[in-house]
């Protein structure tokens, strides 16, 4: 179910504690110490707010004592004077507590939106500090909903959650002195049929809490199906598996079980408001007939009952909601428990305290790895094992081996992607963890195999890079890519929108565009992690071609898939298991006749059989 719906739902009436609100805040506890916090700056406004709310509901407590005196002193002794004087108190009073109610919406809002502004732009900073293996173990939706859902919760804690608290409490403490000065008698008589009454509310309010909380989990299944079964990937899935009909089925039994929960929580609601209208009928019908009786009257004028009843109608629904502060609490603690969760997870990979700065225009691009060594937090064992490599500046290094055995991860510790466990990464001397972030990235380029494009114009993706880069620096960059013509090609050019996760392009294409971007920013270091794994041989040897003009005066690291593509490389380090096996050029290497001879002869050898079969598909075509 969608957090944020959690820490919110409710009626109002009846509510109980929500055991996931409960768990949430036993796994993450909160101190109000530092929900205060969030509030200190705004400590003034709160104060205005708070007084107007009081002021609000003391002066709306007047009117009941205003139609007493209306009822048995000016209407009746057709006194003009004292009844405009009434008159224009009564319509004083709805524009006091109209305007009242508008300067404190106003300040309530304000306050709420700035908290979650400043909520909302600490995590989303956060994240972005958070290391990637806390991204693949964490699912996209749920940081959307904490995100959006939680932290617009935050305003319904300000505007509703505290003010109701605030207001119900004022209102029905006043009321209840009021009604007691009215008529004592009368008010004995409330506390007799109040707790009935209430315990009827509550008990019909529960029943729909419980059947709409089913009606959620079943509208948040329906909305995953649709998200899942109509994005683009999805479609594509389930086109190719022919699981239409199914997926149909699948959501067909969700729709009618949604259907006959909206019916009960329909048929719960319309029993809730039954039994409140009974009761809002039967109090007064009570409080009549005791006004009646000789024996409990007590001389009550028809003012006074008038006025109690409405003091009557007026209590039952502050009360409820005084009732139902501990469940407000615990909600909006619940909320503020999910969204402190992620402020208080530890920022693995940070900028020193006082970092080294490296300029790019001294920067040469000289990577050291000395007894470098990682271990993801989930495994047992090293990913990458104490290896040693001295890459020169300018030269183009090539890190190949079977799957799994740690290229990547090599990679990403050249960019900082993560920092080792053991050991240093440095450039031109300087540890990677002694520089800023920023520094980093400025400094070593990454094109990735899994190419990620924004939704938007190809300009803006490119320049996403480098936002202040001009127009003919974005051709040049694209020109360089191999990319250039294509984008000419296209209807709106450069102003192209790319469509969702770039899927107007071909995988080729994208990785063009990709490789574009990281040329645009200019890097000293380029790693390349088996970038050129989708595109085909003529397009491979195109950007191939361009990767190594520009490399000149730039060091580049390259993970293959494809050992052809790096048999000129200055240096081929082969690993296995984490650990560098092989260290040296093609001809070196294959004279040894050892790992890296055996993938040469691997990769031929199925080559072969790939060209053997097209072949014979010809033949029979």
């Amino acid at each position: 179910m969608n957090e944020g719906m959690r820490g919110r739902r409710g009626d109002g009436t009846g509510a109980r504690k929500d055991p996931q609100d409960l768990q949430q805040l036993q796994e993450h506890p909160v101190s109000m110490r530092r929900i205060g916090a969030l509030f200190r700056p705004y400590k003034g406004r709160l104060t205005v707010v708070t007084g107007l709310i009081v002021a609000t509901s003391l002066v709306g407590l007047a009117s009941p004592f205003i139609t007493k005196h209306l009822i048995d002193d000016a209407i009746p002794h057709q006194d003009v004077g004292l009844l405009l004087t009434l008159v224009g108190l009564m319509l004083g009073i709805a524009v006091l507590t109209a305007a009242l109610g508008v300067v404190q919406t106003w300040l309530a809002t304000v306050v709420g939106q700035q908290i979650m502004h400043r909520l909302r732009t600490d995590v989303f900073a956060h994240l972005q500090r958070m290391p990637l293996a806390f991204f693949t173990r964490t699912r996209g939706g749920e940081l959307q909903s904490r995100l959006t859902n939680d932290i617009n919760g935050m305003q319904s804690v300000v505007t509703s959650s505290a003010t109701s608290i605030a207001s119900n409490v004022t209102t029905a403490v006043g009321t209840a002195v009021a009604m007691a000065a009215l008529s004592w008698r009368l008010s004995l008589l409330s506390l007799i049929v109040l707790p009935p009454a209430i315990y009827l509310t509550r008990r019909v309010a529960r029943l729909r809490r419980t059947i709409t909380a089913r009606a959620q989990r079943a509208l948040a299944d329906m909305q995953t199906q649709i998200e899942e079964s109509l994005s683009i990937s999805g479609v594509q899935l389930s086109k190719t598996l022919a699981s239409g009909p199914q997926l149909s089925q699948r959501f067909t039994d969700t729709s009618v079980q949604l259907t006959e929960l909206e019916v009960q929580s329909q048929l719960a609601g319309r029993w809730r408001m039954a039994s409140m209208s009974i009761i809002f009928a039967a109090i007064p019908a009570l409080i009549y007939l005791a006004a009646g009786m000789p024996a409990t009257s007590g001389g009550m004028t028809i003012g006074t009952l008038v006025a109690f009843t409405g003091l009557q109608a007026a209590l039952f629904r502050p009360l409820m909601g005084v009732l139902n502060v501990g469940v407000q609490i615990t909600s909006s603690m619940a909320l503020f428990s999910r969204i402190f969760e992620y402020l208080d997870m530890r920022i693995e990979i940070d900028d020193p305290t006082t970092p080294i700065a490296l300029d790019r225009k001294d920067a040469r691009g000289h990577v050291t790895l000395r007894d470098v060594s990682f271990r993801y937090a989930d495994s047992d064992r090293d990913a990458i094992s104490h290896v040693s490599l001295d890459i020169p500046a300018g030269s183009h290094v090539a890190l190949v081996g079977a799957t799994g055995s740690g290229k990547s991860t090599l990679a990403g510790l050249v960019s900082r992607l993560m920092d080792p466990t053991g050991g240093h990464v440095r450039l031109d001397d300087i540890d990677l963890r002694d520089m800023a972030l920023a520094n980093v990235a400025e400094l070593v380029g990454v094109v990735s195999q899994e190419t990620y494009l924004l939704h938007t114009t190809i300009r803006e993706n490119l320049r996403y890079a480098r936002p202040d880069a001009t127009d003919d620096e974005i051709v040049t960059a694209a020109k360089a890519a191999q990319v250039h013509e294509l984008i000419q090609d296209l209807p709106d050019g450069y102003d192209t929108v790319v469509g969702a996760r770039g899927y107007r392009f071909s995988g080729g294409e994208k990785q063009r565009i990709a490789l574009a971007r990281t040329i645009l920013r200019d890097p000293k270091v380029l790693v390349l992690d088996e970038a050129t794994s989708a595109l085909d041989n003529r397009t491979e040897r195109a950007v191939q071609d361009a990767v190594d003009a520009l490399s000149v005066g730039r060091t580049t690291l390259t993970i293959a898939h494809r050992l052809s593509t790096v048999r000129d490389a200055d240096l081929i380090v082969v690993l296995d298991h984490g650990q560098a096996v092989e260290v040296g050029n093609h001809a070196d290497l294959m004279e040894r006749d050892g790992r890296y001879a055996a993938l040469v002869h691997a990769q031929s050898a199925s080559a072969q059989v790939t060209s053997s079969a097209k072949d014979a598909v010809g033949v029979l075509s």
